[in-house]
């Protein structure tokens, strides 16, 4: 038997045994044994099942490639479907696509139209939610239209249309089916609130607004997870647990963090990447004093600095990510010259360093926390551990074997943590360089990193890493990959790929 046709049939006894044993018990639990959300289970990244093949890539080991529109939410895989949103710019339109899972054709797609579309950072793409699927509806959330639902053959089933979001990152959350509530945290200007709603009919059940002050700062990306009755959302500068049944309140812990990358679960704590834009030395470097700004700069030998002679200086950067647009945040000449006569002397210098080690000093250091999924109201630091502070990850998501906490972030920087002991076991380069959007996953043992050049990294997991291979995808790779049954889907800038070993 060829391994394509091992998988079918792989796939067609698992739901022959669903309906010996009861279609309306079982069936959602077959469909969540595939990868439902963003990042696979409850968000987890872990995959279940399958040999995962090492090498991969354009002629390798591909199944499949089927050229897609533009787009950066990663793949929803439940059943023989795989569902991904895409965005026409000319038509001002927006997708959401089901293809085959066995050979990426496509089985149907929706459409909406909008007048005036999102904005965002340059990386954002408006079609950079994932959906959700839960093995009868799909749901796909786009900041510039809102939600809508689907039924497997793609028949409309509801939606709810929202005010089109604005923020300097772009809206890129995405939904999640608890049980008979499809959830949205939704964070912009235009509304700022975490929402319930009916699964089967999109009438909406609770809805909790969110009081932080939302500014151009906050991502809130995150995606919510679901752990028992409690919901587990990332937020603007917080971690918080609602009741799932209701939306109340469960427990909050405030955090110098901008709401980008989805939290995991990890035995009985809640594992978060709390990243801001000046949380930790390397994001800030130092400012030079006068005498070495004239020494490497001042040009005509004047003492001085003109607008001409002043050096690119950076209030915030990230070093690792430097083919990334908007990569930071400079200092302005007109800021440090004080007179407004062309030309920054000792004493202007000196204040402005002086003002900006000010405005430095109102951020708090960021951190990869591990919150106690027991708390209760208002969590209070010393409640709180933390694993890591150096090496955050802005966007990638954690992931959590059960014994270590990985995380990745720009420049392939892996950082390795023993759960147990918060020790760092390891720091090393993976292949990947630039900046990190996709974020890492665990399947067949081994852990997969993704660059945004498309090189994708494969490790193996515990205390003593050995990269195993890299896979250069040949186009730039945003999309965190999805991996089912030994396939392994990944999206590029134009494609999406299906890989399996023969």
């Amino acid at each position: 038997m060829t391994p394509l046709r091992e998988v079918r049939t792989n796939r067609l006894a698992l739901r022959q045994w669903c309906l010996v044993f009861g279609v309306s018990v079982l069936l959602p639990m077959c469909a969540h044994a595939d990868w439902p959300q963003f990042r696979g289970p409850n968000s987890s990244g872990i995959a279940n099942g399958g040999s995962v093949p090492v090498k991969f890539g354009p002629g390798q080991n591909e199944l499949w490639r089927v050229p897609l529109a533009p787009g950066h939410s990663s793949p929803c895989i439940v059943g023989e479907s795989i569902f991904l949103t895409t965005f026409d710019a000319e038509q001002k339109q927006l997708s959401l696509v089901c293809l085959d899972r066995d050979n990426g054709k496509t089985r149907w797609q929706q459409h909406v139209t909008v007048e005036t579309m999102e904005k965002g950072h340059p990386s954002f793409n408006p079609a950079s939610s994932s959906p959700a699927c839960d093995g009868e509806r799909v749901v796909a959330y786009f900041g510039s239209y809102g939600l809508v639902c689907f039924d497997l053959n793609g028949d409309k089933q509801w939606e709810i249309r929202m005010p089109m979001t604005k923020s300097f990152g772009g809206n890129a959350t995405s939904p999640m089916i608890a049980g008979d509530r499809v959830i949205l945290y939704r964070g912009n200007y235009v509304d700022h609130y975490l929402l319930a709603v009916d699964k089967k009919t999109g009438e909406e059940l609770w809805r909790v607004p969110q009081d932080e002050k939302f500014t151009g700062e906050m991502a809130c990306t995150s995606c919510p997870i679901v752990v028992g009755d409690k919901l587990i959302v990332h937020t603007a500068r917080s971690v918080q647990a609602f009741d799932v049944a209701n939306g109340k309140q469960l427990w909050v812990t405030k955090c110098a963090t901008t709401a980008t990358s989805t939290p995991v679960i990890c035995g009985d704590e809640v594992i978060v990447a709390a990243w801001n834009k000046m949380g930790e030395p390397a994001l800030k470097p130092p400012f030079p004093t006068f005498d070495k700004l004239v020494a490497r700069h001042d040009e005509d030998n004047d003492g001085l600095i003109s607008s001409d002679e002043f050096p690119e200086l950076w209030i915030f950067h990230r070093p690792e990510g430097v083919e990334a647009p908007m990569n930071g945040g400079r200092v302005r000449f007109e800021w440090a010259d004080r007179d407004k006569d062309q030309l920054v002397a000792a004493d202007e210098w000196a204040a402005q360093v002086k003002d900006l080690e000010r405005f430095r000093a109102g951020y708090d250091n960021h951190g990869l926390l591990a919150i106690p999924l027991d708390s209760e109201g208002i969590v209070a630091p010393e409640q709180i551990r933390t694993l890591e502070t150096q090496g955050i990850p802005e966007v990638p998501s954690p992931l959590c074997d059960g014994k270590y906490v990985y995380v990745v972030k720009n420049g392939g920087v892996l950082t390795c943590i023993e759960l147990k002991t918060g020790k760092r076991i390891y720091r090393i380069r993976t292949a990947g360089r630039g900046t990190h959007y996709a974020s890492p996953l665990i399947a067949d043992g081994k852990l997969f990193t993704v660059s945004g050049d498309g090189r994708i990294t494969v490790l193996t997991l515990g205390p003593a890493p050995n990269i195993l291979a890299t896979n250069d995808m040949q186009d730039g790779v945003y999309a965190t990959p999805a991996i089912d049954n030994g396939w392994i889907y990944v999206r590029t800038h134009s494609a999406l790929y299906a890989f399996h070993e023969d």
